[in-house]
């Protein structure tokens, strides 16, 4: 079983990475997250998960990369709910950073969840429902200093959706996003939407 590959790093798009070590050259499928973690390194290394698909006309050996162990734990974690494929974990990992993950999961945040291309409200509870303790117990949360409690503020979830999907709709990512509208409703709470979105589009970056 290969626990990890270190190597040049020969070719690399967002979805897939080439890594030769030893004059072999490894096809590795990756997220947005380790694509933006490695960009740009001649040296790397990447954390293996193998998939081995048999029974079908031809048998079929996949490797995953993931820039840290996290990742990859929470992609293995993922890939054992019921409805969540290889390709809907590496989209749910490409969507959200794994301690943004572990903190939809623990909060039980499956609008955010939702989100994610793919993604339908079933779906996103029964993640949130199998995978809320096993994120506890594995350690993961607390290597990613994650707490099983709310940890912003208490806001207006009305306007913070409304002003959410409005910036949605602009063209701006749902994660970043909602980080900026709570951090404003939590100084000012009272401010209408209009005002939300129109002091979001200052500050996202």
């Amino acid at each position: 079983m290969i626990e990890y590959i270190r190597g040049e790093l020969a070719d690399l798009t967002p979805a897939l990475a080439v890594v030769e070590a030893h004059g072999v050259g490894y096809a590795l499928n990756i997220s947005l997250n380790t694509y933006s973690a490695i960009q740009g390194k001649a040296q790397v290394k990447l954390y293996v998960h193998e998939a081995i698909m048999t029974g079908g006309r031809d048998d079929n050996y996949t490797l995953y990369g993931f820039a840290n162990k996290q990742e990859r734990s929470l992609y293995r974690l993922l890939i054992t709910v019921s409805g969540v494929g290889a390709n809907t974990a590496r989209m749910i990992l490409s969507s959200l950073t794994p301690a943004e993950l572990c903190n939809v999961i623990a909060n039980g945040d499956e609008k955010m969840l939702k989100t994610v291309k793919g993604i339908g409200l079933r779906t996103a509870q029964r993640i949130i429902v199998d995978l809320k303790d096993k994120i506890m117990q594995s350690g993961i949360a607390d290597e990613l200093h994650v707490s099983s409690q709310p940890n912003t503020p208490a806001v207006n979830t009305a306007i913070k959706d409304e002003a959410v999907s409005a910036l949605t709709m602009l063209g701006f990512s749902p994660v970043p996003s909602a980080k900026v509208v709570v951090s404003i409703l939590a100084e000012q709470p009272d401010l209408p939407v209009e005002q939300v979105v129109k002091m979001a589009l200052k500050m996202i970056k």
